[in-house]
């Protein structure tokens, strides 16, 4: 007989694209941000099948924009969106770039229980809007010059010595846009997303 795949997924996960600092410019699918993320999504939607449901967020426009946050409605509607069609399923965030930033204040949230940082901006201390509970891993190319790496690190020490799960992974001669090393960033998603599947089945 065959085994049925479950019609329910067992996690959630929410793939944030990045931006720019200030910038009123719609945002686009086919703009680099977005398709640089594209495969991330594939890959897992591939990979873990109807255990999981993956969505990439769409933001209205380019841009953080100071006080503004531009970013955030349309990440917490498709938090919501997401999370109503599956209420009780836990969450995970993958961002690249301000999609880091953007997943360290979505973090705050009960539902999410992971957080992949890839490259983040975290500018403003934000990894401090992580709640306690969450489990982050943050990679960084040594070679950045566009977010910072050691800004990244302290952010991991600090939610460490908190006794959080918190743990940084450098990668040598890494850039900002994820061209190099392909196979440790996009292995590092799947990696994260098969160990939060498998903690989330253990419990």
């Amino acid at each position: 007989m065959l085994k049925r795949e479950p019609t329910t997924p067992a996690l959630l996960v929410l793939v944030l694209p990045g931006g720019t600092d200030r910038s009123d410019r719609p945002f686009t699918p086919r703009q680099p941000s977005a398709l640089r993320m594209y495969p991330f999504t594939w890959s897992i939607r591939a990979r873990f099948g109807r255990a999981v449901r993956v969505r990439q967020v769409r933001y209205g426009v380019y841009g953080w924009n100071d006080a503004q946050a531009s970013p955030m409605p349309h990440a917490r509607e498709a938090l919501e969106t997401l999370t109503a069609s599956y209420p009780g399923v836990p969450v995970v965030l993958i961002g690249h770039s301000m999609g880091g930033r953007v997943g360290a204040h979505l973090a705050a949230d009960d539902r999410v229980v992971g957080l992949l940082a890839l490259a983040p901006w975290w500018q403003h201390a934000d990894w401090r809007f992580i709640r306690d509970g969450v489990r982050v891993v943050a990679i960084h190319g040594t070679a950045d010059t566009r977010t910072y790496p050691s800004r990244t690190e302290k952010g991991v020490r600090e939610m460490a010595a908190k006794g959080m799960d918190a743990t940084f992974v450098p990668v040598a001669d890494g850039d900002h846009a994820m061209l190099d090393h392909i196979r440790l960033w996009q292995g590092a998603a799947l990696a994260f997303v098969g160990s939060s599947l498998a903690a989330v089945r253990s419990r």
